[in-house]
């Protein structure tokens, strides 16, 4: 069947009558239609275009009524329902009927507009659907259109100027091998009915739209490279009438605009620098035009960024002198606070020195020239203001410094030394405005920034932080020297004014080194802690910075723990201001954590001021568990007598609490602080090891304390609660979060106990068992999984781990059989525990009281739910299972018999019943079914792939003979399999070899 009689089945009818007259095609303007009642809103035709089924053909009475509806009816739900129909209708057959229609000068231009559209996706998107004999006349046709529109609707001529470029993208090069020489030929025909600005203006918006549909077009791969070619061959045709408008004194101001927005458009295709050096030279004057500054520094820009403009070295050097004469407009612009023109002129110079810093470093003989580019983009980095309240320039300019800084490092060992020595100097410059930049405004000033100045003020301030820690990498411990001795002389000179806001920015330069540069070493750091006492803090941003500061000097103390009784005092008194919550909890936890074997001496105090703050409820519940967790790293280095006497006093108050707690009837506000004090219990316990596990990497050699002996601390105070807990459990068991609190007690306790926490075990498993019993919910599992990962191993714990497991199983099995979908969570945590005990004890498969058969069955059905983490949960434990076919006899018998199913559901999923992104997961199956059970999977495959339309209807019988074949044969490479999947499932769902899947 050829393409002309295809497209007569599928456009209907009057499609077809259309293509048989030799008078119209049906890419032309149909004959007008009887004036229908429909084209007034007086008139409507009530429900013409709700009929689910298509008018053949959709007329275009039913789509003006469509569009009338959703332009104009107050009700949402009529919209939305006008608004599905016109997008199906865009892609109909018959859009090549009325889209002619709708351009009608008659019309208004929101209906001409939606006509033009639906030209352009149907040019787009359909154009396998149009016959070759038809290209001219379709061509002809939009030619017309455009050049009626040229002095009409400017939003509707854009549009057909898109379908006319995606018409050309779509025959070049071979049918239309000149498109853009004919276009601009057309337009300069001076027998036109538009005059000649109006002709130009649409030529311009033509050209411009032409690079822009390129980028975004569907085009495949093979032929989007053939017609960038001929779109570079074709700027021969564009360049010099952009030059010549450009240059023409009478050129209006709206047609330069519009030339500098197409030469922005073209240079996008990675034209030749070269090729460009008249316009960018006209752009550059076109830049003290305030109408057409905006435009000219978008196409400078552009044309300056494209990656290939590096190797066009002697049109750079000729930039550089450009760039440096926009100085004085530069200067004046901030002097006048004209931020668009600062902005505009910074952004030049940042693309030019950003995307081109090594091939200018590289002309050694120009050294001095590309330095003035340096300068001046230090003045843009330095701009006066506050960002972003009085500029918003600067911060374009730091990831140049990074580029530069990279490119330096970058060369030979002379080469960088004589950079070096041009550049150290201007990177401690940089150093100074930065901080200069980082400062805070008067309190005055900064009452009045709103929220989300202060935010974006907060953003860039880290941005200059992550600036000075790399240009440490360049400067060295010299950098360290020079702001200690700033810092030093602001806080010991009574000559200058003090000023918090430069202490307070030398001090944020400090924090940003030291909290990702090893600064144990440096001769600086001791004088710097014995500073910080002696600044006057009367400030919340400056108290904040010099917490921080400490926070990021804490590996340090723990190497000179002499220097810690200097700066813990003022940890501890800033932990009652609630201002300085955040700061003052979390340099407290990081001196626990780094100094833990050295605070013994000050224990008492810590615990305390930190017991204080906690019942005077200062800090909000995030930092609460912060506290918790500090107050756990400073217990764990205490003797066993001295930590519990302190967890005594600790968590005495919130015992009490909780008991009165389950006492009372359960309502939302005991709910809140159930599980505070459950979530503060748990963050204590999280860290609280004294077993010292979490110094086992570094070696036994920096442990300070022995082993102790005798029960841990934790499992003492959990023992004496167990009652407690296990009483609020019995009234919010059905309360996920309350349960979820509590076993989060548990796991994080049995994570950092590791084998110490063994005692709880027999008397945990028996409650969790009744908890999962009563109702069952997915902490409770987690928890089961994480004692089965370290208990079930050892024999002496291995029964109650096992009437857990099997209790769990039994309960889990229940729900699936009542209907799991309405507890993916539970159903997630069940397969990552099945996983878990098949890698850790497979031995809890061998009871005979677990149904191994309902348990796979169940995880057959898990694998077609729709939440992805479920699935992936799935997955993992068929992976884990069918290793253990020869090993475990019940696995083996039951993969023996069920196996087919468990393909039949796999195939489902590749074959489009799943998600693409889990197709790894799939296919790790198949990997382990071919590995492990191969004289199986041969014989299930081949039947399974037998009837037709599974598991796609677009597979053809000789596709799924290859896959079956490709995944038999590959039994050892499993990334190879994965991309056999991957493939296969594109085919099942009639994307290979689409655009649509090139990122995939």
């Amino acid at each position: 069947m050829n393409k002309v009689q295809a497209l007569k089945i599928s456009a209907g009818p009057q499609a077809q009558e259309t293509l048989q007259s030799p008078e119209l095609s049906l890419l032309s303007p149909p004959v007008r239609e009887r004036e229908h009642p429909c084209r007034t809103k007086s008139h409507l035709c009530s429900g013409l275009w709700q009929d689910p089924e298509w008018p053949a053909p959709v007329q275009s009475c039913a789509v003006l009524q469509a569009l009338h509806q959703l332009y104009y009816d107050p009700n949402i739900e009529n919209k939305n329902l006008a608004q599905k129909w016109l997008m199906q209708a865009q892609v109909s057959p018959q859009a090549w009927h009325f889209s002619w229609q709708l351009l009608q000068p008659d019309k208004v231009p929101e209906i001409q507009y939606f006509g033009a559209s639906a030209l352009h996706i149907k040019i787009s998107r359909y154009w396998s659907d149009i016959p070759t004999d038809q290209y001219e006349s379709l061509k002809a046709q939009l030619f017309t259109q455009i050049t009626r529109f040229a002095s009409g609707s400017k939003i509707v001529l854009t549009r057909l100027c898109v379908a006319l470029a995606s018409l050309a993208l779509s025959m070049m090069p071979d049918a239309w091998p000149c498109a853009v020489a004919d276009m601009v030929r057309l337009f300069q025909a001076e027998d036109s009915p538009v005059d000649g600005q109006g002709r130009c203006l649409a030529l311009l918006e033509l050209l411009t739209v032409l690079p822009e549909e390129f980028q975004t077009s569907r085009l495949p791969q093979y032929r989007k490279g053939l017609v960038r070619t001929s779109l570079a061959v074709e700027c021969g045709a564009v360049f010099p009438l952009l030059e010549q408008l450009l240059q023409q004194p009478s050129s209006p101001s709206c047609v330069r605009q519009k030339v500098l927005k197409c030469f922005s458009s073209w240079v996008q295709l990675e034209v030749p620098l070269q090729d460009c050096e008249a316009l960018i030279q006209a752009a550059f004057a076109a830049l003290q035009d305030s109408e057409l500054f905006d435009s000219s520094v978008e196409a400078i820009v552009n044309a300056i960024s494209q990656p290939d403009a590096q190797r066009y070295v002697n049109t750079l050097l000729k930039l550089i002198p450009l760039v440096l004469g926009l100085q004085e407009q530069l200067r004046q612009a901030v002097q006048n606070g004209d931020m668009e023109t600062s902005h505009g002129i910074c952004r030049i110079a940042v693309a030019l020195g950003e995307n081109h810093s090594r091939a200018l470093l590289d002309q050694v003989e120009h050294w001095q020239s590309f330095l003035a580019l340096v300068n001046m983009i230090m003045f843009c980095t330095g701009i006066p203001g506050h960002y972003p309240v009085n500029e918003t320039t600067s911060s374009l300019t730091l990831t140049f410094w990074y580029t530069l800084q990279d490119d330096i490092l970058s060369f030979e060992a002379e080469k960088q030394a004589v950079y070096q020595q041009v550049y150290r100097p201007v990177y401690f410059q940089l150093v100074d405005v930065l901080l200069h930049k980082a400062q805070f405004p008067s309190d005055e000033e900064y009452g009045f920034w709103s929220s989300d100045e202060k935010e974006q003020f907060r953003i860039y301030r880290v941005d200059i932080s992550d600036t000075l820690m790399y240009v440490y990498e360049m400067l060295g411990a010299e950098l360290l020297s020079n702001l200690y001795d700033k810092l030093g002389r602001l806080l010991t000179s009574s000559e200058e004014p003090y000023s918090w806001q430069h202490t307070e920015a030398l001090l944020y330069g400090f924090q940003s080194i030291a909290e990702t540069i090893d600064v144990n070493y440096s001769d600086v750091v001791p004088g710097l802690i014995g500073l910080i006492p002696r600044i006057s803090i009367s400030n919340v941003q400056l108290a904040d910075t010099v917490m921080f500061t400490i926070g990021a000097l804490s590996e340090w103390l723990a190497d000179h723990p002499v220097m810690i009784n200097s700066v813990l005092p003022l940890v501890l008194h800033a932990l009652g201001n609630p201002e300085l919550s955040v700061s003052s909890v979390s340099t407290l936890k990081k001196i626990c954590r780094e100094c833990k074997y050295d605070l013994p001496p000050y224990a008492a105090n810590i615990v305390a001021v930190s017991q204080d703050v906690l019942m005077k409820q200062i800090h909000k519940t995030s930092q609460c568990m912060w506290l918790m967790q500090a107050l756990g790293f400073l217990l764990s280095a205490l003797q066993v007598e001295e930590i519990l006497k302190n967890l005594h006093s600790l968590i005495s108050p919130y015992i009490q609490q909780l008991e009165k707690l389950a006492e009372e009837i359960p309502n939302p506000s005991n709910k809140l602080a159930i599980v505070h004090i459950l979530g503060l219990l748990s963050n204590l316990f999280t860290t609280l090891d004294i077993s010292h596990h979490e110094d086992d990497h570094e070696g036994p050699e920096l442990r300070k304390l022995p082993v102790p002996q005798g029960p841990n601390p934790v499992v003492v105070v959990l023992q004496q609660v167990f009652q407690l807990i296990q009483k609020v459990l019995s009234k919010w068991l059905n309360d996920a979060q309350v349960v979820e609190a509590v076993c989060a007690i548990f796991e994080k306790s049995v994570k950092t106990l590791l084998d110490d926490f063994a005692p709880m075990v027999p008397q945990l498993c028996e409650m969790l068992g009744r908890m999962y019993s009563t109702i069952p919910q997915a902490s409770a599992l987690d928890l089961t999984r994480q004692l089965v990962h370290i208990f079930a191993h050892e024999p002496a714990h291995f029964p109650p781990i096992e009437a857990l497991f099997l209790l769990v199983t039994s309960v889990t099995l229940t729900l699936f059989q009542q209907g799991p979908r309405d507890h993916p969570d539970i159903v997630d945590s069940f397969m990552q525990l099945l996983a878990q005990a098949l890698k850790r004890k497979p031995d809890l498969f061998l009871c005979e009281r677990l149904d191994v058969k309902a348990v796979f069955q169940c995880a057959v059905l898990a694998l077609k739910f729709p939440e992805a983490p479920t699935v992936k949960a799935s997955c993992g434990f068929f992976t884990e299972l069918l290793p253990r076919c020869g090993e475990v006899e019940s696995v083996g018998k039951v993969v023996q018999e069920d196996g087919r199913m468990l393909l039949i559901a796999v195939l489902e999923a590749i074959g489009g019943q799943a998600s693409r992104s889990l197709m790894d997961c799939f296919a790790d199956i198949l990997f382990a079914l071919n590995k492990h059970c191969f004289s199986l999977l041969s014989m299930w495959i081949k039947e399974a792939l037998q009837p037709p339309g599974f598991p796609s209807a677009r597979l053809s019988p000789e596709q799924k003979d290859t896959f079956s074949q490709q995944i038999l044969r590959e039994r050892v490479n499993k990334r190879r399999v994965k991309e056999m999947v991957k493939e296969f499932t594109l085919l099942c769902r009639g994307l290979h070899g689409t655009d649509y899947t090139a990122d995939y």
